[in-house]
């Protein structure tokens, strides 16, 4: 009898090893499947026959064992290694790699399905979809305005490959920046002429000489000064200031100044018979005010040398900067500020556009400084401007925002830089482009730079994976005892995130499968002698009635 049960043992032993060899083989087959998980096996003692029963010890003798003779072996578990796989990158998008103990979310024919393999791709009608078997990827679809709802209500992942935004028209520009706190004033405040005006020239001709003045605003303008010989030593002076189109904005009327010259000194003498001295040119409302002094020219035998400086030939304090704002049509525009300095702390600013854009008003105001450099006060506050563009988009208010206090603009004594930070408008554009961030996000990138937030791919976890049922296609069911599936966003709440551009490897090392198929061989072997034994030691039994 006992022989019959060493034959059954090494059978089971043979029937068992043989399980492991199928588990080890299949590890090996999908060495390289994506996203697998490699499985092990372990084994169990099966029924233990009583011999005989172990005694109590007494007084008088000891106590005794049990004895028990097994009957064989058996599977004790199939079990799925979940440890982390190597990535493999491949530059694809919608190649998902998982970090972590979380599975993709796909449903098919109506049947959800979880998934460690992440090779996607978009199908004919957008959606994202394992393209083995068409099985959905499952997340959160975003609004209108990019904004992916609350709450775990999965759905079809599903992009508009033609999707377009409609052109925004600005309505807010924010600047930063410095104004340099040591920089002089925009406004011209000194023209001074000096050289010589020949005495030899005939009654009737004339000497000229034109530079460039500023106002407060920065504006540029043409200061022409004009000396008419009209006698010996006597000349009328006459000056025509002029805008950048050429309108004559202020001049010295319909009386030349007469001006005499010292025959002997060749100084200027007199100026409509009074001392010479500068003379104060204002245009109030251009905000233009500065003095001409010609006290230094001369006359004599000498060439003719007139020229002229202004402001000791320093550069006008003027500090821009642009940015492309957009109309309700889409079209870009170029918007100029310029800041210019009225005195210590106090500035002007005034926003400009192209004609050939359209037009500006309410474009212009002060801004002032405290004494740390911080804004005190801009106006108009806020400054907004009206944008009246060409072409036949509709008008638009642009706030320009300056900030306040140490946010935005500041005054120190730092060199002076005018950028624009931001500005919300853009031109329509098509989806060119997807990404997909670490916590599943899918943003669509537009060809006109800005981006948007599309979906979000989320994650289920399991209080056990090992109880997943595998249903082929690198592909698991909830089972039983794999309890139910957590669903979370990629990130903390499913201790997973996601890698784009790669996947997930097998995770099956082969030198630990080749070791473990030889232990499985051997084993094979030993319970194959086990039953050759066994069938010899019966042999020689039943030579015994011979």
């Amino acid at each position: 009898m006992s022989l019959i049960n060493s034959l059954f043992a090494g059978v089971s032993g043979l029937r068992n090893h043989q399980s492991m060899m199928d588990v080890i083989g299949n590890n090996i087959a999908n060495v390289n499947t994506i996203g697998y998980k490699g499985s092990r096996v372990t084994f169990s003692d099966t029924f233990n026959q009583f011999v005989r029963f172990g005694n109590n010890p007494t007084d008088l003798s000891g106590g005794t064992n049990t004895f028990q003779i097994g009957l064989g072996m058996k599977l004790n578990s199939v079990d799925r290694n979940w440890n982390q796989g190597t990535f493999e990158r491949t530059g694809i998008v919608t190649d998902l790699a998982l970090q972590g103990s979380g599975l993709f979310i796909l449903e098919n024919n109506g049947e959800r399905f979880y998934s460690r393999a992440g090779s996607f791709v978009f199908d004919a009608d957008g959606k994202l979809v394992n393209p083995q078997n068409g099985a959905i990827v499952q997340g959160k679809v975003a609004t209108s305005e990019g904004v992916i709802p609350p709450g775990n209500n999965l759905e079809d992942i599903s992009i508009d490959t033609n999707l377009r935004l409609p052109a925004v028209a600005t309505t807010n520009a924010t600047w930063g920046g410095n104004l340099d706190s040591t920089a002089s004033i925009t406004r011209s405040e000194e023209y001074v002429q000096s050289g010589n005006i020949n005495s030899a020239i005939a009654v009737g001709d004339s000497v000229t000489d034109s530079n460039t003045i500023y106002d407060s605003n920065g504006n540029e303008y043409t200061l022409s000064v004009t000396y008419t010989k009209t006698a010996a030593d006597e000349y009328d002076m006459t000056y025509e200031l002029t805008d950048a189109d050429g309108n004559v904005v202020a001049d010295n009327g319909a009386t030349a100044l007469a001006v005499v010259f010292d025959n002997t000194t060749g100084d200027v003498a007199t100026v409509n018979g009074a001392a010479a001295a500068a003379i104060n040119i204002v245009e109030p409302t251009l905000g233009i005010d500065f003095n001409f002094d010609m006290t230094e020219i001369t006359q004599t035998s000498n060439s003719t040398t007139v020229s002229s400086t202004v402001d000791d030939n320093r550069d006008a304090t003027i500090v821009t900067g642009t940015v492309s704002i957009f109309d309700s049509l889409g079209n870009s525009h170029t918007l100029t500020v310029k800041f210019t300095k009225t005195s210590s702390n106090n500035w002007n600013w005034t926003a400009d556009i192209p004609n050939s854009s359209g037009t500006l008003s309410q474009n212009s105001g002060t801004i002032s400084f405290n004494s740390d450099g911080s804004v005190d006060s801009i106006s108009p506050n806020p400054p907004v401007v009206t944008f009246a563009p060409t072409g036949g988009a509709q008008a638009e208010n642009i706030t320009l925002n300056f900030g306040s206090g140490f946010d935005g603009i500041t005054q120190t004594s730092a060199d002076s830089v005018l950028s624009a930070l931001s500005q919300n408008g853009s031109a329509a554009a098509s989806l060119s482009n997807l990404s997909i961030d670490q916590y599943g996000y899918i943003v669509g990138v537009f060809s006109n730079g800005q981006s948007k937030q599309l979906a979000q791919i989320m994650m289920a976890t399991f209080p056990n994976l090992n109880g997943l049922t595998s249903v082929g296609e690198n592909m698991y069911t909830v089972s039983a005892n794999s309890g139910n599936p957590l669903i979370g966003e990629p990130g903390e709440s499913t201790g997973t995130t996601i890698q784009s551009g790669a996947l997930e490897q097998s995770n099956v090392d082969l030198s630990e499968e080749f070791t473990r198929m030889i232990v499985s061989q051997r084993g094979f072997q030993a319970n194959a002698r086990v039953v050759t034994t066994s069938d010899n030691l019966l042999q020689e039994i039943t030579n015994l009635v011979r």
